[in-house]
């Protein structure tokens, strides 16, 4: 089935926006996606109609607002085939990773303890391991990325035994776009009793993602690039770890009973969401989720190929020469991120001649720093695709990019 994407973008009230006075073409969905009608709708419902605290009150706006923060979360859960008490509702993903380093790592790992991550990782699954590391004295080990930029895995395959208690890493690199074997590596690390961490942010908006076939023990992912709202992220903990973990925060909400002696917490998720939560966050990213189901996370995942795989094909007839493209060569291991620099420009005079001719993209290191360090570059224009992004587009951004590439 392919995505009828004029009726996609119909839903996007923002593609109707000139920039500069030519059309927005906004390639910048990695760093977070546009929000369709449907989803900025139902958070003007919450705040019109039934606009109330949750889990607190007995009245009807309050019944209301907790019955749909709840639905919020059997929607996440459907998602990615989770128990409904497995999703904790955070303010993105660097907020669950966090989560996990605070509630799961300090009381469980000690000295002497190995945390393995890889090179490609983003910022948000790199330092908090360093500060686990720091406080529990416990050593944290990078994998090495092949210089087509995927994973060395006879490496990280090395480096796992039964030291090793957490492997934290990205489902798909945010730079070279690289979707890792998870499969793989979850399976290696359970050999030796060591639990998986896997920062799904640019992996769950954009492909079908299973957490009991994968066998996850931690999922993190955000809500505003998955067409979401900002300020709304997901951590998935499987049930049975969940259960030992103590909370990071307390307040409000956390609590069945307290004495000034004594604390009771709620059952999970609740006991790891203190305070009032984001949510009109949580029923707008209801919305998105429901938004992505009617369209089927395959045909995502396969409209987004096409378009990297066109994008491959227009430079390699076009731009070959003029233009360093990183990450894999074969638009297959990859999702929908380009990653790249024309040749003896700077990426921020690139990105901003481009932002010119109305085409929105990311320049910079995009918070992996080690990984351009690896790649040997001072950072890169990053082209990122979704739902409502199309062939044409793709070919005038490669016009565009020729008429750089001639400075």
């Amino acid at each position: 089935m392919s995505l009828n994407i004029d009726k996609i973008r119909e839903d996007f009230p923002i593609l109707k926006r000139k920039i500069h006075g030519k059309r927005l073409i906004y390639f910048d969905n990695a760093a977070t996606s546009l929000k369709p009608i449907q989803v900025i709708n139902s958070i003007i419902l919450y705040y019109k109609e039934y606009c109330a605290n949750v889990h607190r009150g007995i009245h009807t706006l309050s019944q209301e607002a907790s019955d749909m923060y709840e639905r919020a979360r059997e929607e996440v859960a459907k998602m990615i085939n989770a128990k409904t008490n497995e999703i904790i509702f955070t303010l993105n993903a660097t907020d669950s990773i966090n989560l996990v380093a605070q509630s799961w790592a300090l009381d469980n790992l000690k000295e002497g303890d190995v945390i393995v991550t890889t090179v490609m990782e983003h910022h948000s699954n790199m330092l908090p391991w360093r500060i686990v590391a720091n406080r529990v004295k416990v050593e944290v080990k990078y994998v090495d990325i092949t210089d087509e930029g995927t994973l060395k895995y006879k490496e990280l395959e090395e480096l796992i035994d039964e030291n090793v208690k957490l492997i934290a890493i990205t489902h798909v690199s945010n730079v070279l776009g690289t979707i890792n074997d998870i499969k793989r590596v979850i399976k290696v690390a359970h050999n030796v009793g060591s639990l998986v961490l896997v920062d799904g942010a640019q992996s769950v908006p954009h492909m079908p993602l299973n957490v009991k076939e994968l066998d996850v023990d931690f999922l993190a992912f955000s809500g505003h690039k998955m067409l979401g709202p900002t300020g709304i992220g997901v951590l998935y903990v499987k049930e049975e770890i969940l259960e030992e973990m103590k909370p990071s925060k307390a307040g409000g909400g956390t609590i069945k009973e307290v004495t000034l002696s004594d604390v009771e917490y709620e059952e999970p998720p609740l006991k790891f969401e203190a305070g009032t939560p984001n949510i009109a966050g949580a029923i707008g990213l209801a919305e998105a989720v429901r938004y992505l189901r009617n369209i089927g996370m395959e045909n995502v995942f396969k409209h987004e190929l096409d378009l990297v795989s066109y994008t491959f094909k227009l430079i390699d007839e076009e731009l070959k020469d003029s233009i360093e493209v990183y990450g894999p060569k074969d638009p297959s291991k990859r999702c929908g991120i380009i990653t790249f620099n024309i040749k003896n420009l700077n990426p921020d005079v690139v990105a901003a001649l481009l932002d010119a001719k109305g085409i929105a993209v990311r320049s910079g290191k995009h918070c992996a720093h080690p990984l351009y360090q690896r790649l040997g570059v001072d950072g890169a224009v990053r082209a990122s695709y979704y739902i409502y992004n199309t062939r044409d587009e793709v070919e005038y951004f490669i016009e565009v990019l020729k008429e750089i590439a001639k400075m």
